[in-house]
């Protein structure tokens, strides 16, 4: 079987660790965000792609779900002691070493998606992982503080502020400009299905939805969602935080509404939002909860299940706008 699947940083990585358990033999491409990606001390650090390729590769710090195991900070301390800034985002001294390699390629006239692979080589992720773009987009949130309204990087929101200051927009710069990396629009024309990840909504998979002719491509497959929404609230992270910020609930109705009917085909919710419904959708209640990789597989295994009897009845994607507007950037 051939797999894409959309995927932003912690809850992607590993819901796609439980897809290749359940789905042991397929062909898995992953399109990963870098509206995430950030320069910092001179390095291109890419959080989402990274995350995916340590889960997947077996370097993760395991407990808090991102950078690498056994890390040591004798760098970001010494950087610290000369008072450089950023002070707030931490990199680790091994995961200085991915962002020198990266940066390194990159100036010398590599693209982000060449790099990627190289990157991977060493981890053997066990997908085929491609960054939704070469092009550069970063996500900026539009804040009002005691320093007036402005603009700020998404990390800097997430990480420093810890999405404390009400988002009033969030957009993804670049976004005009941006085309899909080489083999995104192939890969999805190759699948058989195609599973969106109980990723954020708004800033991963949305962000990946506004690169130009990658929701279109996804229109025309058998695309089944996994809500990362359970019981009113996010599985993981902040995810309420930039829902409010396009004026959408905090519900599995409402980011299912957000998606909508033309792109979503098939919807796996939480036992406890059984009633969510929307024509032209199959939805269809699973505890959802990753405790471990053997309940990531089998909520992954539930959303191939769905996605294959769809496909085989030929269910196609309905037509409607729904959700089309708010996942391009325009607030409330």
């Amino acid at each position: 079987m051939r797999i894409v699947s959309l995927a932003g940083g912690i809850g992607g990585a590993r819901f796609l660790r439980g897809l290749l358990t359940a789905a042991p033999g397929s062909e898995i491409t992953v399109i990963g965000n870098t509206g995430d990606d950030i320069t910092l001390y001179g390095l291109q650090v890419c959080p989402d792609l990274d995350t995916v390729m340590y889960t997947l590769g077996g370097g993760i710090d395991e407990e808090q779900g991102w950078g690498r195991q056994k890390e040591t900070h004798v760098v970001k301390e010494e950087l610290a002691a000369y008072g450089v800034e950023p002070q707030w985002f931490g990199l680790g001294d091994r995961d200085f070493a991915t962002h020198i390699v990266r940066t390194q390629m990159l100036s010398a006239g590599y693209p982000l998606s060449a790099v990627t692979e190289a990157l991977c080589a060493r981890w053997q992720p066990g997908v085929r992982l491609i960054p939704m773009s070469d092009d550069r987009t970063e996500t900026h949130v539009v804040i009002s503080d005691d320093r007036g309204r402005r603009a700020v990087h998404f990390q800097e929101w997430w990480v420093r502020l810890r999405a404390s200051v009400p988002a009033e927009q969030i957009i993804l710069v670049g976004a005009d400009e941006a085309r899909p990396a080489p083999g995104v629009l192939q890969s999805i024309a190759d699948a058989d299905v195609v599973i969106l990840p109980p990723s954020n909504p708004v800033v991963s998979i949305g962000t990946i939805l506004q690169i130009r002719g990658i929701r279109e491509a996804l229109e025309a497959k058998t695309v089944v969602g996994v809500s990362p929404i359970v019981g009113g609230a996010p599985v993981r992270g902040m995810a309420d935080a930039c829902l409010t910020a396009i004026g959408v609930e905090t519900t599995a109705q409402a980011v299912l509404e957000l998606y909508g009917s033309p792109l979503v085909n098939g919807w796996l919710v939480a036992e406890e939002d059984a009633g969510v419904s929307l024509d032209g959708v199959r939805v269809e209640a699973r505890p959802l909860i990753m405790h471990d990789v053997e309940a990531a597989a089998a909520i992954a295994r539930a959303a191939l299940d769905l996605a294959t009897t769809l496909a085989g009845t030929g269910t196609g994607s309905a037509s409607g706008t729904e959700g089309a507007g708010r996942l391009n950037g325009d607030a409330r």
